[in-house]
């Protein structure tokens, strides 16, 4: 491997490119690819190239010096830097003693026309010792009031947060659901979810009792220049939400302290155009930041798909699939897949296809993504 960092007395700003002659699984190999980063992610590139069946054949730096040392891209890291699990909180509050939290606010996130019933719900979170916070990717658990039919206090059921750690109203002490109510037909009378009827039912001032925080698998990269790749379908929007509002919401942006500059694509799946959530949002950030975030809507009983029937997330991903694999060959790129589990078998389906077409095995390929912590799936 041949390596130039440039001259020794250059600052850690300095830019590089990474060559990798080699990038696919085992002997499918597809075109010599380029990277550049500055000094202070170079580890962190190779490492994942390295992770995910690339091989590096040099590295330059982008004044073309003379070679000097450089970050060994043989090391054998345990995972790579892109995602950190640190310092994230997790089980503040247990079901044995749960954070009683307040119903500030409760809403319905549909319009007229839609099927079924979705609520975004709002609990304050002030007053807890330890404070109940959170990061985005997490979930909490709410234990709904009343029994079960044995008589004994209902069970808790986990819920993916759709608020950013600052809350709604960026003050950090509220956690927000985006809620569907469970319903289905049983010996002809129709059957509501416990919790979700609950939840959805709720009245502001009412009291809830919450457990949690929990998850580590969907964690966005700290990385600002990392592309992230969302699936989603319904309620699976939760934690696309609270990565969008983080990546690009102006308040948010300015809070945080973290500017994402990379890019964000959500594919979203649902029935019918009142079903979509959130979607004002969505549309305002492609339109205030075309260079960084793309907006694919899969609509089913509405669009149709290149066969002439409904037209599902996995369909956008089979119509999408030489640009998302163009994605997912970038090191820095992450994929969170969120929604029913129903709709893993097509999307894996999907992206089997694709990634054939490309000369990829992608039931090798997906493992490697998932060791290096760019396959993010959370599904119920």
């Amino acid at each position: 491997m041949r390596v130039s960092t440039g001259r020794a007395n250059q600052s850690d700003n300095r830019m590089f490119t990474v060559v990798v002659e080699a990038f696919g699984v085992r002997s499918q190999r597809q075109a010599e690819r380029r990277f550049t980063v500055p000094f202070g992610q170079l580890q962190g590139l190779m490492q994942s190239i390295a992770q995910t069946g690339g091989r590096i054949s040099a590295v330059l730096a982008d004044d073309g010096a003379s070679p000097a040392p450089a970050p060994k891209a043989n090391a054998a890291p345990s995972k790579p830097a892109a995602v950190s699990h640190a310092d994230v909180p997790v089980n503040l509050y247990k079901p044995k003693d749960p954070f009683v939290g307040t119903v500030t606010d409760n809403y319905s996130l549909l319009a007229e026309g839609a099927i079924g019933r979705v609520n975004h719900i709002t609990f304050d979170l002030s007053g807890g010792d330890p404070q109940l916070h959170y990061v985005e990717g997490q979930s909490i658990g709410i234990i709904p009031d009343g029994t079960d039919a044995n008589g004994k206090p209902n069970k808790l059921r986990l819920y993916s947060i759709a608020s950013t750690r600052h809350g709604d109203n960026l003050e950090g002490n509220t956690v927000s659901l985006c809620v569907r109510q469970l319903q289905y037909e049983k010996d002809g009378e129709t059957i509501n979810g416990v919790c979700s009827t609950f939840l959805c039912d709720i009245e502001p001032g009412a009291k809830v009792k919450i457990t949690g925080p929990v998850g580590k698998e969907m964690l966005l990269p700290e990385d600002e220049e990392a592309n992230v790749i969302m699936l989603a379908t319904g309620t699976g929007i939760a934690p696309m939400r609270t990565y969008l509002r983080r990546m690009f919401e102006p308040s948010e942006r300015e809070k945080n302290g973290w500017h994402f500059r990379g890019k964000a694509w959500l594919l979203m799946g649902v029935p019918t155009t009142p079903n979509l959530l959130y979607d004002d949002d969505f549309n305002r950030y492609a339109s205030e930041f075309p260079e960084n975030f793309r907006y694919t809507k899969a609509i089913s009983r509405e669009q149709q798909n290149a066969n002439g029937g409904r037209m599902y997330i996995q369909d956008r991903v089979s119509e999408n699939a030489e640009e998302i694999f163009s994605w997912i060959e970038n090191p820095k790129t992450h994929v969170y897949m969120c929604g029913l589990r129903g709709m893993e078998p097509g999307i894996d389906e999907a992206m089997t296809a694709a990634a054939t077409a490309k000369g990829l095995n992608w039931a090798e390929l997906r493992p490697q993504l998932k060791k290096a912590d760019r396959w993010h799936v959370e599904t119920y």
